[in-house]
């Protein structure tokens, strides 16, 4: 059973990741017949060059882009998130009912992207990055809250009554005792939240419209559009877009997996 799980596996994941890798390596005359074969010349190294000089160089700019939304949003998602599990799990009330009952409802309903553009643009913020900030937060939060709120259900309530009878306030309390003790899956809120929010297709396409605020996700359309036989080209693409964060997965697949089944575990 085990045997036949690596094989899907390899499968699944590995067969599609060649196919961009090669189709990358190709010219553009044999990566237009979208077969699986081995390059005829050569030439990822040129290929990339091309891909990042490409509108003068919009992949650069959007791989700024993208790193700041990713950095802003996730540290928002984390200090927000984590704040609101810890009040919703220790401090219950009437209302708790009414949040939690919110918190699920923004992971059951799809987003609204007309109402949504009219609020950004009420406020000023469409078009913006600070706006699309604010749309990844509130895109993400609910799933973080529900991450962090099932690992504080496992910190014995001792260590607040403890860290009250010091004399440490809710903030203090909060920050030096129980932000230390959420670092697992702290962990891996920011590595799952980081690879949604940098992948993000769909919302810098509705709310950041314009070369300037170009994500990396956006650039695909660079060759799709413009280039429709330059398939070695929008592979490359593919290729640079998706290294990053097949790295960070990589590296820290186990606390991701840890993180998730820590509150199960110790519940």
């Amino acid at each position: 059973m085990g045997s036949l799980a690596i094989v899907v596996s390899v499968v699944v994941f590995l067969v599609p990741f060649a196919f961009i890798l090669l189709t990358a390596a190709m010219d553009a005359t044999q990566a237009s017949e979208f077969r699986f074969a081995w390059p005829r010349n050569f030439q990822l190294w040129d290929n990339v060059v091309q891909v990042l000089q490409t509108r003068d160089y919009i992949l650069v700019i959007a791989f700024i882009n993208s790193v700041v939304l990713t950095l802003v949003s996730v540290t928002a998602l984390v200090v927000l998130g984590s704040m609101v599990a810890f009040v919703l799990q220790r401090r219950v009330s009437r209302w708790t009912g009414l949040i939690n009952f919110l918190v699920l409802t923004g992971l059951i309903m799809p987003p609204a992207i007309v109402p949504t553009i009219w609020v950004l643009q009420r406020f000023g913020l469409f078009a913006t990055m600070p706006g699309l900030i604010l749309v990844e937060i509130a895109f993400g939060l609910s799933f973080t809250i529900l991450l962090f709120r099932a690992f504080i259900s496992t910190i014995p309530k001792e260590l607040d009554e403890a860290a009250v009878l010091d004399g440490a306030g809710p903030l203090r309390l909060f920050f030096r005792v129980v932000l230390p003790l959420l670092r697992p899956v702290m962990v891996t809120v920011i590595l799952v939240q980081s690879v949604a929010v940098f992948n993000d297709f769909q919302n810098p396409l509705y709310f950041l419209p314009g070369d300037a605020g170009a994500t990396v996700q956006l650039t695909l359309f660079n060759f799709q559009s413009q280039n429709l036989s330059s398939y070695n080209l929008l592979f490359t693409d593919i290729l640079l877009i998706t290294i990053p964060m097949l790295l960070l997965y990589l590296f820290f697949n186990r606390q991701i997996v840890a993180g998730l089944t820590s509150g199960a575990v110790k519940g």
